[in-house]
């Protein structure tokens, strides 16, 4: 038998229900400490305590599962060219492109996208979709920085035998690394006690070089390769060309054997735009171009000799200080030489005295650089004696501008990178010049003595912020520019494109007019001597008729003695 019990009560005697509901938290009551109280207790310290092997707690049976993410990218270059294609490379490119135009599916696409395109172009003629609003505003302009440039760090030869900064080359990542190349150029000054390393440096750390590079002679010219960044190549004094894998070591992967080798030192060297990637040329004074495969450097692929008279003979040949190659034009390039000429060449021409196709001539002494507009490339740049020479490809008789003699001899420049007006030239003075020809045609807007010693050698970041120069005694010094001269402002390419083309029509106008007095000069000459001719024609005449006269007269003379003697006899 079970006993049951019901307890009953009601509702009312339970207290008010507690009705929960989400509501921001409350400060009900605020208890300050009692400073008289602090007496009474003891601060604990430390106040972390280890534990070990506690056991696992979890604050609900239930967990949410563990998400990993991930961030990826990709680098987007160009198009969505197949793998076999380069993009960089205008012959591949023009050549898919002729592919892809004949396919029949191209066309049917074209045609399908047609209307749809066409119904858009209406739609924004119909609709400024650029329209700008509230163009009464006044628009505050910005105030233009002054153009300068501060020295960041000083990268010096650490050998006791200085020796001359002769190249400088930039990592092509951007990353902070710079390449020097050193050598003494002077003659008969090559001593035994010098080193003929060279240095890669970080330019954060100038105690101690990133990486030493032993070339077998000292280096004259020295670059990265811009699609392998661990390969670098190198000319050296002796005529060899050399080429190192930093993830090899300081040791060269492999040289050019010495026999099939430049016979001068090689005073630049360039890599070619190639599926491989391992091509490059060189330039020397021993008056010789030579191709290179670095993958095989037993000889080079293709060799030119610089003869202005397109017969090949090495006797007569320009010795090379500069070479010039735009990637945009891959069969093109020129040479800087000693005689003062620029020779412009075409590597794909059918005979070798018919890649020689031209010659500049303006300068008085050797052009120790030459580099085309990186905006304009028919327009390019030389720097040799006491001036800077701007030229145009069209025009072979003068150059379209130039700056004025310089008090000290020039050793090198080049074109900013990011800005189509601005370039940049050092001197042996120890000085740097910052031309602007956007503002300033007669003077530089900036000169900055950066060093005590002759600067050699200079080199801009591709960014354009960053800028070295080499000095005669093998001090690298790193200068940043201010940001008006490495930023592009909105009219920079339009009046730079309106000045070229004025100053190529000016030259081409002058040039005509040149020619047209030389062409009169010529006729006058020729008439004048077809007169002096006709003078003398008629002066000889009147001598002869004159001879004529008196022997006619003396004849008639003797013949009356005659008569008159015979008159006497008779009588």
């Amino acid at each position: 038998m079970e006993i049951v019990h019901a307890y009953t009560k009601k509702r009312r005697e339970f207290g008010r229900p507690c009705n929960f509901s989400d509501r921001p938290a409350e400060l009900n009551v605020d208890i300050l400490p009692d400073p008289s109280l602090i007496d009474d207790f003891i601060a604990r310290d430390p106040c972390d305590v280890a534990t070990q092997c506690t056991p696992e707690m979890s604050e609900h049976e239930v967990n949410t599962e563990r998400f990993e993410s991930e961030s990826r990218g990709i680098n987007h270059v160009e198009g969505g060219w197949p793998k076999d294609v380069n993009p960089e490379e205008m012959e591949q490119t023009i050549r898919y492109r002729k592919k892809v135009e004949k396919d029949e599916n191209f066309v049917n696409a074209i045609m399908q996208l047609g209307s749809s395109m066409e119904h858009c172009v209406r739609q924004n003629n119909a609709i400024n979709i650029y329209e700008e609003y509230f163009d009464e505003e006044e628009i505050l302009e910005e105030v233009k920085e002054q153009p300068s440039a501060k020295t960041i760090n000083v990268f010096r030869d650490p050998n006791k035998v200085k020796r001359t900064a002769t190249s400088l080359s930039w990592h092509p990542d951007g990353s902070c690394k710079l390449a020097v190349a050193y050598s003494s150029l002077e003659f008969q000054k090559l001593s035994k006690n010098m080193c003929y390393d060279s240095y890669i440096w970080d330019i954060e750390k100038q105690n101690k070089p990133e990486l030493t590079l032993k070339p077998a002679s000292p280096l004259v010219s020295l670059e990265y390769n811009p699609k392998d960044s661990h390969i670098l190549v190198g000319g050296c004094y002796n005529g060899q060309i050399v080429y190192w894998d930093t993830r090899k070591g300081s040791q060269p992967v492999e040289m050019s054997a010495i026999e099939n080798s430049h016979t001068d030192p090689v005073y630049k060297v360039i890599w070619l735009q190639s599926k491989t990637g391992t091509d490059v040329f060189s330039a020397s004074t021993d008056g010789q171009v030579l191709w290179w495969d670095v993958r095989k450097m037993t000889e080079p692929t293709e060799t030119l000799v610089l003869d202005p008279s397109k017969k090949g003979n090495l006797e007569n040949a320009l010795g090379a200080i500069s070479l010039e190659f735009e990637p945009t034009m891959p069969t093109k390039f020129m040479v800087g030489t000693e005689q003062g000429l620029v020779v412009s060449c075409n590597r794909k021409a059918k005979t070798p005295g018919d890649k020689i196709v031209c010659t500049y001539s303006g300068h008085h002494g050797p052009i120790y650089a030459l580099q085309r507009n990186p905006f304009f490339p028919k327009n390019f740049l030389t720097v040799a004696d006491w001036t800077v020479r701007i030229w145009s490809e069209d025009i072979r008789e003068s150059s379209i501008m130039w700056t004025k003699y310089q008090t000290a001899y020039l050793s090198d420049g080049c074109w900013s990178p990011v800005r189509p007006l601005v370039f940049f030239t050092v001197k042996m003075d120890g000085t740097l010049d910052i031309w602007d020809f956007l503002f300033k045609q007669n003077d530089p807007v900036l000169t900055l003595k950066v060093s005590d010693e002759a600067l050699c050698s200079m080199r801009v970041q591709d960014n354009g912020r960053f800028l070295a120069c080499g000095s005669q005694l093998g001090t690298a010094t790193l200068l940043e520019l201010s940001s008006g001269l490495c930023t592009m402002e909105k009219n920079d390419r339009v009046v730079a494109t309106a000045m070229f083309e004025r100053e190529t029509k000016r030259e081409k106008i002058l040039e005509a007019r040149q020619r047209e007095l030389r062409l009169k000069e010529r006729s006058r000459s020729e008439q004048s001597k077809d007169e002096e001719t006709k003078e003398e024609g008629e002066e000889s005449a009147e001598d002869l008729l004159t001879q004529t006269e008196r022997e006619f007269y003396e004849m008639v003379e003797a013949e009356m003695k005659k008569m008159g003697l015979e008159k006497k006899i008779q009588t």
